[in-house]
């Protein structure tokens, strides 16, 4: 099944492929830059499964080393000197071969190269598929925060093949699906229904269900990118589960991966959610049955220093005056966003 979703975005719309085979989308890419140099940058993971199929076009490729903490600057000079070194021009493309890594850093690069080029992103794991694909937020890491250094800077086009995803990691796929339960938590309960109902046929990779949960992520982060693709206000729904999975990523380096730390930080987020009266336990409960059910963790490693972890949280883009700002559950499928909680008030509520 192939399904084009269009963004209405000004001042210009962009398509989102669904269910395109690599092959077929290499050779729309070949005709529709013919004339143009054409650069691709994937990571050391799946440059082994499908970078021949790009090199064969005689494409100039850029391979980082794959793993979050290689979204950072260096990475970024490097692509910057294949761009130079190649005499890349305005009408150059990148194209971003890789999870959210790979097309937050490309996407970046695009951004900032002769004040801004093309970038196409082939998402090539779940977690990609369904967010950071979508959207145009494009950065890389500084050591104090995730994605502290960035822009917006919508792709040209996103090509999605869900093949990829079959010889995607277990590990990996598992951190996709942190996200999928985002969505479902915050803005669409019946998805949420379908992820307990259908959960044995999403853990095999069937097809069918991939489909039916990628195009529903699909939309629902176009209807929100649509309505404040800036992140003034409604966007910020989006960060359930961010605000405290964000500061364990950088509290551990980034050793612990994104979509485990995400789902720890809904958890806990839906933990301060109860806590602070919005929540009832048994949404609570379905909630952290959800994550578990996708063999993903609901707690706080031992060993990690509350009060320093809390502090991370300050350092993170979301907060405001030196209070933060949470995206909290009202219930299944709903959502407040811009709750603005002090450190103090966390930590007390936590370590209750």
């Amino acid at each position: 099944m192939k399904v084009v979703v269009s963004t209405a975005l000004l001042p210009y719309s962009y398509e989102i492929v669904l269910g395109i085979g690599l092959r077929q989308a290499i050779d729309e890419i070949r005709s529709r830059f013919s004339r143009c140099k054409v650069f691709v940058v994937t990571d050391s993971n799946v440059m082994k499964y499908y970078g021949s199929l790009f090199q064969k076009k005689q494409w100039i490729t850029t391979v980082i080393r794959a793993g979050e903490r290689n979204k950072n600057r260096r990475s970024k000079e490097l692509i910057e000197n294949q761009l130079i070194s190649h005499n890349a021009g305005r009408d150059s493309i990148i194209i971003a071969l890789g999870g959210g890594m790979i097309g937050d850093l490309a996407g970046f690069t695009a951004a900032t190269f002769m004040r801004g080029i093309s970038y196409i992103h082939i998402p090539t794991t779940l977690l990609s598929q369904v967010d950071s694909s979508i959207g145009g937020k494009v950065a890389i890491n500084h050591p104090q925060g995730k994605n502290l250094i960035g822009a917006f800077h919508r792709p040209f086009k996103v090509y999605i093949d869900i093949s990829t995803l079959h010889t995607l990691p277990h590990r990996e796929f598992q951190q996709g699906m942190a996200e999928v339960i985002k969505y479902a938590a915050i803005l669409d309960s019946g998805l949420f229904n379908y992820l307990e109902d259908h959960h044995q046929q999403i853990i095999f990779r069937d097809d069918k269900a991939l489909l039916h949960i990628i195009h529903r992520c699909i939309e629902i982060k176009k209807h929100v990118v649509e309505k404040d693709e800036r992140e003034s206000n409604f966007r910020r729904v989006l960060n359930f589960g961010h605000t405290i999975g964000h500061a364990l990523e950088a509290y551990l380096r980034y050793k612990l991966p994104h979509g485990r730390a995400v789902a720890i930080g809904m958890a806990v987020e839906a933990e301060l959610s109860r806590k602070y009266g919005l929540l009832d336990k048994k949404d609570l409960e379905r909630l952290k049955g959800l994550i578990s059910l996708y063999h993903l963790p609901s707690s706080i490693p031992r060993g990690i220093d509350i009060a320093r972890l809390l502090t991370l949280t300050s350092l993170d883009k979301k907060s405001y005056r030196n209070n933060v700002r949470y995206t909290l559950l009202e219930a299944i499928g709903k959502a407040r966003w811009d709750v603005t909680l002090s450190e103090g008030r966390v930590r007390r509520a936590l370590i209750r």
